[in-house]
């Protein structure tokens, strides 16, 4: 198990296909958080042409998973929720910003920020987080 929060996200993000495909990128980490980029395109535009809430979580909850497993040790969501506060356009370069509130033995519960390029909230995403037992790498504890 390491310890060192960008160690942990390149281990992650080396299998995270997902955030690959939407193209998240993770600009910081430290422990319990976690900073990423995504910038809107137009194949993730709704009916209203305005980023589909469906990417924003996605963007959010890939924070939340980065800042939750950045000790090392494996955690997935027990739970969420998220506020859509204005919309994001074509070509928004969004950050999601993850900062842990409480980090018990086993759960934690963390807040999830997402700005735009004008540091206009997006959206605001609450996650509680559940440790499973292993490291990330699926070494038992």
């Amino acid at each position: 198990m390491s310890t060192n929060a960008w160690a942990n996200a390149r281990e992650m993000y080396a299998r995270d296909n997902c955030a690959q495909q939407m193209g998240i990128e993770i600009q910081e980490m430290g422990e319990g958080f976690a900073r990423l980029t995504m910038t809107i395109t137009t194949a993730m535009l709704n009916g209203h042409q305005t980023c589909h809430g469906g990417q924003l979580f996605t963007l959010a909850d890939t924070a939340f998973a980065y800042a939750c497993n950045s000790q090392g040790l494996a955690a997935v969501a027990s739970g969420c929720s998220i506020d859509f506060v204005r919309p994001g356009k074509a070509g928004d370069t969004l950050t999601a910003i993850a900062q842990v509130r409480t980090q018990g033995r086993q759960t934690g519960v963390y807040d999830i920020e997402i700005i735009n390029q004008d540091e206009k909230t997006i959206a605001l995403f609450r996650g509680r987080s559940h440790r499973i037992g292993t490291t990330l790498s699926g070494a038992k504890l």
